[in-house]
C-alpha cells in the first residue's frame, strides 16, 4: 500500500505538469476539463500499476494516450448525448390543446394589410408568395414582363410593410 503511494507520488511530480498541459489543450483551454481528465488518468495509472514500471519516457506516452482517449470518448458520449444547458426552462406546449388565437388573428391582420395594397400589388404578392412562383411564373401567368413582376414585389412589400406599421403589428 505504501509502496503504491509512493509510486502515485512519483508519477504525479513527474507528469502532472505536463499531462495537465496536455490536457488543457485537448480541451480547448476548459480547466475544469482537463483537471478532469488529468484526475481520470492518474486514476487509471494508479488502478494499472503495470503500465507505470515501464521505463520513464514509455509510462510517459501511456499517461498521454489515456488522456488522448479519454478526452475521445468525452467527445463521442456529449455527440450522442449533447448538453442541453439553458438559461431559462423552456415553454412547455399546453397539455390541454395549442391556443391558436394568436395565428388565427395574425392571419386575419395580415389579410386587412394586404386588402389595403393596390390589386396590381396583391396580385403580385398572391402569386409570388403564397402560390410559390418564380419571378418568370409569375410574369406568366399575370401577363406583365419579369422585370415588373420584380419591381411591384419590392414595392408592394414595403406598402404591406408600412401599413402593418400603421396598424401596430410590427414595429
Amino acid at each position: 500500500m505504501e509502496r503504491d503511494a509512493e509510486l502515485m507520488r512519483s508519477l504525479h511530480d513527474q507528469h502532472a505538469p505536463a499531462l495537465w498541459s496536455f490536457a488543457l489543450r485537448l480541451t480547448g483551454g476548459d480547466h475544469d476539463r482537463a483537471q478532469d481528465v488529468v484526475q481520470e488518468t492518474l486514476l487509471r495509472a494508479w488502478r494499472a500499476p503495470e503500465a507505470l514500471s515501464r521505463p520513464d519516457s514509455s509510462a510517459r506516452s501511456w499517461l498521454f494516450t489515456v488522456a488522448r482517449n479519454i478526452v475521445v470518448d468525452q467527445w463521442r458520449a456529449g455527440r450522442r448525448r449533447p448538453e442541453d444547458v439553458r438559461d431559462e426552462v423552456p415553454d412547455l406546449p399546453d397539455p390541454a390543446g395549442q391556443d391558436s388565437t394568436d395565428t388565427v388573428l395574425q392571419s386575419m391582420l395580415v389579410g386587412e394589410a394586404l386588402r389595403k395594397l393596390s390589386p396590381e400589388h396583391r396580385q403580385v404578392l398572391l402569386e409570388c408568395y403564397y402560390r410559390g412562383s418564380t419571378a418568370p411564373q409569375a410574369a406568366a401567368r399575370i401577363g406583365i414582363p419579369v422585370g415588373t413582376v420584380k419591381s411591384r414585389t419590392h414595392f408592394a412589400l414595403h406598402a404591406l410593410r408600412l401599413n402593418l406599421q400603421e396598424m401596430g403589428v410590427i414595429p
